[in-house]
């Protein structure tokens, strides 16, 4: 069973950053892709980073540029630094994993966390 659970969100302006942190529970984290989506209200989930295996990132147009994903593997965890924060970036932000082939936003996902809200004021 992996467990995932996120941290860091909370409101800031724009302009501002923010760093989430997604805590992995399970032996290891390693062998696992893993994904940082986001939800606003009323608008369909869409990815944002990927963090692969074997440390190879991806981006979606949203995230380049402003957005690092990095993982701790000592410590099982999965961050995501976003800079230059806008309102557009407000929304619920979610981690994910699979232990499947291959590493994008599109793949199928089977572990989830809780979400944690970020708020960009303008």
């Amino acid at each position: 069973q992996v467990q995932l659970v996120e941290s860091g969100g909370g409101s800031v302006q724009a302009g501002g950053s923010l760093r989430l942190a997604c805590a992995m529970s399970t032996s290891t984290s390693s062998g696992y892709c893993m994904a940082w989506f986001r939800q606003a209200p009323g608008k369909e989930r869409e990815g944002v980073a990927t963090f692969d295996f074997d440390g190879a990132t991806t981006y979606t147009d949203s995230a380049k540029g402003r957005f690092t994903v990095s993982k701790d593997n000592a410590k099982k965890i999965l961050y995501l630094q976003m800079d230059t924060l806008k309102p557009d970036d407000s929304a619920m932000y979610y981690c994910a994993a699979h232990s499947g082939w291959g590493c994008t936003v599109a793949d199928d996902f089977p572990y989830w966390g809780q979400g944690t809200q970020v708020i960009v004021s303008s």
